[in-house]
């Protein structure tokens, strides 16, 4: 399956915890299921204009939650931490 560089990427992670991991080069962004390292990692260099080193991915399960009673389940997300080659920094929260 050929995806596009948007297709990959679906939105940058705004936490306390990824913006203190990007004060070490590192970016985290919600990607698709079934993205892997290599087309994080060229779908990042393209849209950025930055130089990746490495690519993490994991897959955060969802939560049960209940709404006006009834049972229901958040859905899993993949998400890839993406290390930045000394030098390259982007600044996710201004958007593209």
């Amino acid at each position: 399956m050929n995806l596009g560089h948007y297709d990959v990427i679906r939105s940058p992670v705004i936490t306390e915890k990824s913006t203190a991991a990007s004060e070490h080069n590192k970016l985290v962004f919600i990607v698709t299921k079934d993205a892997t390292k290599p087309q994080i990692k060229q779908a990042v260099e393209t849209l950025f204009k930055v130089k990746v080193k490495t690519v993490n991915t994991l897959i955060r399960k969802g939560k049960a939650k209940r709404f006006r009673g009834v049972a229901g389940r958040q859905i899993d997300t993949k998400r890839a931490i993406v290390t930045l080659e000394e030098g390259h920094s982007v600044d996710v929260t201004t958007g593209l």
